[in-house]
């Protein structure tokens, strides 16, 4: 059974939240601050978390980092906050989608059910590749950088996988989105934005001035070996 914890200050929300999710047979543990979260997931890691960012004591971004330190669990931000700015901060700090408030049931239900199966298993490149001190090894969930391991979450995984299986070749920004997150997020170009800065940062030797994992405005993005 998917073990979801749900965080959010409104009781209402939670409420609404642990019904309809043990409704679809998901096993549901509730949290009304950041503090009771994070010791949730120190005793017992969940499959998914539901987050709402305004927590009354430590914020929802903090409970991101914090849980990032450790764990690759999905997290599914669900939040008032409509701004673009909040959005990429979210998920700049690790998360893997963000539904604004108020929201549709069967939608948010949807996207956990996305983060889930995301949380799988990483497709796979047919090759490992190895460049200019970098190794990159999607089969074995394994990057090294001048002999150093880098960690990927598994959503950066699933888009460096994503470019190293077209080397050379531009992939839209559209096909990358399907590819990483499904078709129902065509339109949220600024995950990949967010994405792709964190794996230039990882990965690159200068992230300002990448070699091998680029930008075509407007377009897509391209692995260059």
């Amino acid at each position: 059974m998917t073990f979801v914890l749900a965080v959010d200050d409104d009781p209402a929300i939670l409420r609404t939240l642990r019904i309809n999710l043990r409704a679809r047979d998901y096993e549901v543990e509730t949290a009304g601050d950041g503090r009771s979260a994070l010791q949730i997931v120190a005793e017992r890691e969940p499959d998914v978390i539901v987050l709402d960012l305004g927590l009354p004591d430590v914020s929802g971004t903090a409970v991101i980092r914090r849980v990032r330190a450790t764990s690759n669990v999905p997290i599914v931000v669900l939040s008032a906050r409509h701004e673009s700015d909040d959005k990429v901060e979210a998920l700049d700090a690790g998360a893997d989608d963000y539904v604004t408030k108020p929201f549709g049931m069967e939608e948010l239900l949807a996207r956990v059910r996305a983060a889930v199966r995301r949380g799988g298993a990483v497709p796979s490149s047919s090759h490992a590749v190895a460049i200019d001190g970098l190794v990159l090894d999607p089969d074995d969930g394994t990057a090294t950088k001048d002999g150093a391991e880098v960690h990927l979450t598994p959503t950066e995984w699933r888009i460096v996988a994503a470019l190293l299986r077209r080397p050379g070749r531009l992939v839209r920004q559209t096909e990358l989105l399907r590819d990483v997150w499904g078709p129902a997020y065509e339109r949220e170009t600024h995950y990949l934005r967010v994405y792709l800065a964190q794996i230039r940062r990882k990965l690159e030797d200068d992230p300002a001035k990448p070699k091998h994992f680029l930008t075509e405005p407007g377009l897509g993005y391209r692995f260059v070996a």
